[in-house]
């Protein structure tokens, strides 16, 4: 499992017209399921989500966590996150869960995340979104919890 998160002093997740989730301070989490991932790689990649340390403390040093912070958490799918980029001109994305898979653990993904933390927003899966974000940094980090073997 894949994710992108990027601190953002606000976002928001918009499709057909609708804002369909909105943050202010916290975290925008671009998520990406792999073939390979499962329930375990959904429980770590929230553990990350929530305990990565991106928001500063009192000496301005980035160690604090959103749950540290209390901030929001905006996860949105993006499958893109998971193309193999490394030759021709056209990713491809044979690593990417099947959609049917994808929507499964994303959602799962949030419903952890929503039990776990008090201000969670996601997306809409296979559906067109615009995102608009503040990156408050800018400070993006990328992510990855690979299957165990």
């Amino acid at each position: 499992m894949i994710a992108l998160i990027q601190r953002v002093s606000e976002a928001s997740v918009e499709v057909d017209d609708e804002i369909v989730g909105r943050i202010g301070a916290g975290l925008l989490a671009f998520i990406a399921v792999e073939r390979s991932d499962g329930e375990a790689q959904v429980g770590r990649m929230l553990e990350r989500l929530l305990g990565y340390r991106v928001f500063a403390d009192a000496s301005g040093r980035m160690n604090r966590s959103l749950r540290d912070v209390d901030g929001g958490l905006l996860l949105v799918s993006q499958f893109t996150l998971a193309a193999d980029t490394s030759s021709g001109m056209r990713a491809g994305f044979t690593n990417a869960a099947t959609p049917e898979e994808a929507e499964r653990l994303f959602t799962r993904l949030v419903e952890l995340a929503r039990s776990a933390h008090s201000t969670v927003e996601s997306g809409r899966f296979r559906t067109h979104m615009m995102v608009q974000l503040v990156n408050d940094g800018p400070v993006t980090f990328h992510l990855r919890v690979a299957p165990e073997i």
